[in-house]
């Protein structure tokens, strides 16, 4: 779906533009009215060769873990050719991420994602999965008291940067592998930055904060974003759908007066957004 026209009163989805567009089709194909606005540009990084070292490394690490499809992609994209390297695991927070990895070529079962029924697609979800397969592998190589022959097991994070080349996204993961003893590599494999917004988005977005429009977050970087491209906007009257607590919260600590929660899967979000007078 491509509307013509910013319709009032509508779901406005906020993801970057081709995660976004998806996003809107599908909800419209569920009776939803939308539009969007990405909040979130994607570009690759100025040196990707970087990548192909860590790429050489991934057939030793117990898994890889992805933040979203766009960590897949650009990673992806960097692979040396001929290089083996799906007896790796890979491991997702979501459906939307897992999609990527079959598309990509990995394996379905070495995949570890949340089930698409899972009430929430986050850290906690994945660790709650992969937890115990992390258990008995640290038990495993301790066993072997860590010869020389038997390293660490490590899992490397492949994740984004904001625009100034710092890390984006929580640690809450990284820390729980930590615990438990893996040994925890980062990659950047692409940037997050802020939208350059036309005038007619400009405009677009004061009119949301007073139409009935509900802006649609499944990130608060978004919202951050939106508030950065277009200062002067008055929030008194604004409506925001949240996917998940953490966002639910930064926005309302950034002044947005109503916010509601709705489930991070298509159909469920799409129900339950129909659902709201």
């Amino acid at each position: 779906m491509a509307p013509a026209a910013w319709a009032p009163s509508s779901v406005i989805v906020t993801r970057p533009e081709r995660e976004a567009k998806a996003w809107a089709d599908a909800l419209h194909a569920q009776g939803v009215r939308c539009e969007i606005l990405p909040l979130i540009e994607i570009a690759a990084l100025a040196e990707p060769s970087v990548l192909v070292k860590v790429w050489h490394a991934v057939p030793q690490h117990l898994a890889v873990m992805f933040v979203s499809a766009n960590a897949v992609r650009f990673f992806m994209a960097a692979r040396p050719d001929h290089l083996p390297w799906n007896a790796c695991r890979a491991w997702s927070t979501g459906p939307g991420t897992r999609a990527a990895l079959l598309a990509a070529g990995w394996p379905a079962d070495l995949i570890d994602s949340p089930d698409e029924t899972a009430s929430q697609f986050d850290s906690e979800a994945l660790w709650s999965l992969v937890a115990p397969n992390v258990e008995a592998e640290v038990k495993r190589c301790q066993s072997l008291n860590l010869s020389a022959d038997v390293q660490q097991p490590s899992v490397l994070i492949v994740r984004g940067a904001d625009a100034h080349g710092q890390l984006a996204g929580r640690d809450w993961l990284a820390l729980q592998m930590e615990a438990a003893g893996l040994q925890v590599l980062q990659t950047v494999a692409y940037v997050r930055q802020p939208p350059r917004l036309t005038l007619a988005q400009q405009q677009r977005a004061r009119q949301a904060m007073s139409d009935g429009s509900r802006w649609l977050f499944s990130s608060s970087e978004a919202a951050q974003f939106l508030l950065q491209a277009c200062p002067d906007l008055i929030l008194d009257h604004a409506k925001a759908l949240a996917t998940h607590p953490r966002i639910a919260l930064k926005l309302k600590q950034s002044g947005w007066p109503c916010v509601e929660l709705v489930p991070p899967g298509l159909e469920a979000q799409a129900q339950s957004i129909k659902s709201r007078p």
